[in-house]
């Protein structure tokens, strides 16, 4: 991977780090291809049972979209007669926000600064959000007069409800940490000195736990949002057999009635 993006595996966790603090983790196209290359390498890995997208610095988790280098792109678009520059969206951000909602494994994202843009996007795109208090997010695309990217038209009303997304997309601004919590944006809010150990302490718990069980879980609440009650308790049952087949349920049962703690195989 690119250093704009770091990557690294171990112990069943593949930690992402989105690497230009200098720029406030802006997405220039350096970044979002090993963005891309990165979420797809964790998804496509067996070994790989959880995974922890963060950011370097304490400024930012993503602020979306670099601008200064989206200017360049589209005046070198106006004098070639082009539109390469808005290929972004489908060459890149809708294979990165694929890859985190798509992948059979929990994705957690610790958010420890601004998270706006296509920022905001990556962030929703993660099964559990950690954030630090002093985080703030903001959709910004009505403000660069561009329309919702990188899947916050699905996640974001998912999460906070169509009305209240509306009104974030429309009249974008500054939400802090605690709103967000309220809000319901936030599964847990930290100290932002407390919050690269506790992103990780939460992603390494998911890397050790009943894997094919956390699959099922994450695509059955896709599943159940956008179907009837009758075609979600189909989709439980299916997804109950394959879990229930899992090595790992067996380990779980067995530890309960031995009275122990389990230690899950990811299979």
């Amino acid at each position: 991977m690119a250093d704009t993006v770091l990557y690294e595996v171990g112990d069943g966790l593949a930690t992402i780090t989105i690497n230009r603090p200098e720029a406030m983790n802006a997405m220039n196209v350096a970044a979002k291809v090993a963005l891309r290359d990165a979420v797809e390498a964790a998804a496509a890995d067996g070994a790989v049972r959880a995974v922890l997208l963060t950011a370097a610095g304490d400024r930012a988790f993503c602020v979306g979209q670099d601008l200064k280098e989206h200017v360049g792109l589209l005046q070198e678009d106006q004098e070639s007669g082009t539109s390469h520059t808005m290929n972004t969206v489908r060459e890149h951000y809708n294979p990165i926000v694929r890859a985190l909602t798509g992948m059979a494994k929990p994705v957690v994202a610790g958010v420890n600064g601004v998270a706006a843009g296509a920022g905001f996007g990556f962030a929703l795109a993660a099964d559990y959000r950690v954030v630090a208090d002093t985080a703030s997010f903001n959709t910004s695309f009505a403000g660069v007069a561009l329309t919702a990217d990188s899947g916050v038209s699905w996640t974001l009303p998912r999460v906070i409800g169509p009305g209240r997304a509306a009104d974030l997309l429309l009249f974008p601004r500054s939400i802090g940490a605690q709103e967000a919590y309220e809000l319901g944006l936030v599964n847990r809010l930290v100290p932002a000195a407390e919050l690269a150990d506790e992103a990780l302490r939460t992603a390494r718990k998911l890397a050790a736990g009943p894997t094919v069980a956390y699959a099922a879980l994450k695509e059955s609440l896709a599943f159940g949002a956008d179907h009837s009650l009758s075609e979600a308790l189909d989709k439980e049952d299916e997804l109950q057999s394959r879990a229930g087949a899992s090595a790992d349920h067996r380990i779980a049962v067995d530890a309960f009635i031995a009275k122990e703690k389990p230690t899950y195989l990811g299979r």
